[in-house]
């Protein structure tokens, strides 16, 4: 298999082109994404996802297409011009990207487009599949328009997997990097009274989960990225703490949390019961499946890195 890979320098991304056999990337400054990915990646395109379709010459002897890239949803508060680039950055970019494979000489067999959770929106304690409606707030509009710009390769010929990817775990970064210092330092605890639901996953099970996607010819359409088991928030809090040897007692109010993110702070208190029925379905095999697994080895590797 031969993968075009966007958002290649992110969290997940270099994880991923580990596991591929030679992969091409998409990026807006390939100088740089050389620096910092290096030999992980065998030939570099310059694209820019506002502007237009990728060249042509990035789709030569492409048969899959890995698309991570997209505006972050947990920088800063949610002006009007943020929540404008998070929108224009998965809805534009997916469907610039999909023009250019489209009209590719050999359009790629298989497209495996991140999404998220986010399209679920705050259900409660309903379990939540594949197959469980949208919500109608922000993230949730977001993710149908994303979802929609990616199937939209289908009309070519293209098997397309939505990947609704939960809060993504792991060493160096990602979520879990914002979490610890507070928690090292004794001060971290659950949000509010802890009931929600978290879907998560480790990093190391999303990267395989994404080459799972991209193999697995009977995968296709929504695909919740996820662990198989969901944890409540004092769950992870208390596992947490536990890993980092500190308690986890004091909770973190809402309305500290609004005042410091604004509307993003309601993600944060939506409780998600979502879990893996595609991916379980054909067999993936999560290498962390419980959040103590997982845990346990991102310590272990922050650990060994320090």
């Amino acid at each position: 298999m031969r993968a075009l890979v966007t958002g290649a320098t992110g969290f997940v991304g270099p994880r991923l082109l580990r596991l591929l056999d030679d992969p091409v990337v998409l990026t807006r400054n390939p100088d740089r994404a050389k620096e910092s990915i290096g030999t992980l990646a065998r030939r570099f395109h310059a694209w820019d996802p506002m502007q237009g379709p990728p060249p042509a010459a990035a789709f030569e002897g492409i048969d899959t297409v890995i698309h991570l890239a997209g505006e972050s949803v947990a920088e800063g508060r949610w002006s009007a011009a943020q929540k404008a680039r998070i929108r224009d950055s998965r809805v534009l970019g997916t469907r610039h990207l999909v023009q250019g494979m489209t009209s590719a000489a050999v359009p790629p067999a298989t497209f495996v487009s991140a999404s998220a959770v986010g399209y679920y929106g705050d259900r409660g304690e309903a379990e939540l599949t594949e197959s469980s409606p949208p919500a109608k707030d922000f993230l949730a509009g977001v993710c149908v328009e994303w979802e929609a710009e990616a199937m939209a390769a289908e009309a070519s010929g293209v098997r397309v997997v939505t990947a609704r990817t939960g809060i993504v775990l792991g060493a160096g970064g990602g979520a879990l990097g914002r979490m610890l210092t507070p928690f090292k330092m004794g001060a971290g605890g659950p949000l509010g009274n802890g009931k929600q639901w978290m879907p998560w996953i480790h990093v190391a099970d999303l990267a395989s989960l994404y080459l799972f996607a991209a193999t697995t010819t009977g995968v296709r359409g929504p695909l919740n990225a996820v662990a198989p088991n969901p944890v409540r928030n004092s769950e992870f809090t208390k596992a947490l703490g536990k890993a980092v040897g500190r308690p986890a007692l004091v909770p973190v109010p809402y309305f500290g949390l609004r005042l410091a993110f604004g509307e993003f702070a309601q993600v944060l208190f939506h409780s998600q019961r979502v879990v893996p029925a595609l991916a379980l379905e054909h067999g993936f095999a999560f290498r962390y499946p419980t959040i103590t697994e997982a845990l346990a080895e991102i310590m272990g590797a922050s650990a060994t890195a320090a």
